[in-house]
């Protein structure tokens, strides 16, 4: 569990902003459960997704997702790993293979969350930012995240991630706005069934 814990380039909890946002909203928490929820609905209703709001920079360091208070996606998994990292909560970063336009090609990732919950495991949690249509929740045991993958190559990526995959941090490091990323969304390539 130690991978889950540490920061990295791109979950840089140790930057004074990010750690002390984490301290706030440890301060503000009663257990381990409800300092989840409080970064969870923290990072999904406070920090903008990029396309929705037509938002730039491009972020990708948690710590420039919340000097910014947007992200997309990826960026915003960022953040929200770091604040738990931070306070001792292990957690990774899952991705799921999603159809752009939810009718086949073209495909992209999108960014959520893991989180080991001792009574449960791992349990994956999206603070994409909700919206008409998408309705992400934190509702151990049950998983409620923003789009359930429904299509014969969608996927849910079963892995749990301590770092980001190169394929995200180039696409969020390559570009400037939002419309260029939004145009050139990061993808993968399936393994056969």
């Amino acid at each position: 569990m130690q991978r889950f814990l540490t920061p990295n380039e791109f979950l840089d909890f140790t930057h004074p902003a990010v750690a002390e946002k984490a301290h706030a909203l440890a301060r503000e928490s009663r257990s381990d459960h409800d300092l989840i929820a409080r970064s969870f609905h923290f990072v999904r209703d406070e920090i903008r997704h990029s396309a929705d709001f037509k938002l730039n920079p491009v972020t990708c360091k948690a710590s420039d997702v919340l000097l910014h208070g947007t992200g997309y996606c990826y960026a915003k998994s960022h953040l929200l790993a770091a604040l738990l990292r931070a306070n001792g909560i292990p957690t990774g970063l899952c991705y799921q293979r999603l159809s752009v336009s939810g009718h086949g090609a073209p495909y992209c990732l999108h960014g959520l969350n893991a989180v080991h919950l001792k009574e449960l495991g791992w349990y994956r949690l999206d603070a994409r930012g909700n919206k008409p249509g998408i309705a992400a929740q934190f509702t151990p045991p049950i998983e409620a995240l923003a789009f359930p993958a429904q299509e014969a190559l969608e996927r849910n990526l079963p892995e749990v991630w301590d770092h980001p995959l190169p394929e995200v941090v180039a696409c969020l490091t390559k570009y400037d706005t939002y419309e260029q990323v939004l145009a050139n969304l990061p993808d993968i390539e399936l393994l056969p069934r």
